[in-house]
């Protein structure tokens, strides 16, 4: 494993709570269509997820997103970054490509919307099936 390693989507509210910051790697797409987690009440350092796209429109990836991963993240070393994605894939990816920029990064398994079930609908893990707070929309 290239990153500090994989959490479920509680054990990444506790880092959170802890102090870590969460980036969400969806897309603008997703976080209009499907929702973005509301982290104000995890009472960490900060609480406002930083949103970074892993991959642009069209699938292609952000040949920019370490670059404004580094702008927009803080400058304090210490600060944990938590990864999440829509099924915990494209995070891995952020994680990994992160770590190598310095940063100590996890990923949420699961992601935010998680698996299917067996129609095809993503109900049986992630983020919001897990009961953890959600917004529909970016802020």
């Amino acid at each position: 494993m290239s990153y500090a390693g994989d959490l479920s989507p509680h054990e990444a509210w506790a880092k959170l709570e802890a102090g870590a910051l969460l980036v969400d790697v969806r897309t603008e797409g997703e976080w209009a269509h499907i929702g973005i987690p509301d982290t104000t009440s995890a009472g960490g350092r900060r609480n406002d997820p930083l949103f970074i796209q892993w991959n642009l429109a069209g699938g292609v990836p952000n040949p920019h997103f370490v670059e404004q991963l580094r702008r927009e993240a803080p400058e304090d070393s210490a600060v944990e970054l938590v990864f999440l994605c829509r099924s915990g894939v494209r995070s891995i990816a952020a994680a990994t490509a992160a770590t190598a920029a310095g940063y100590t990064s996890y990923n949420v398994l699961e992601g935010f919307e998680g698996e299917t079930d067996r129609f095809g609908d993503r109900t049986v893990n992630g983020w919001k099936n897990r009961g953890l707070p959600t917004n529909l929309g970016k802020i």
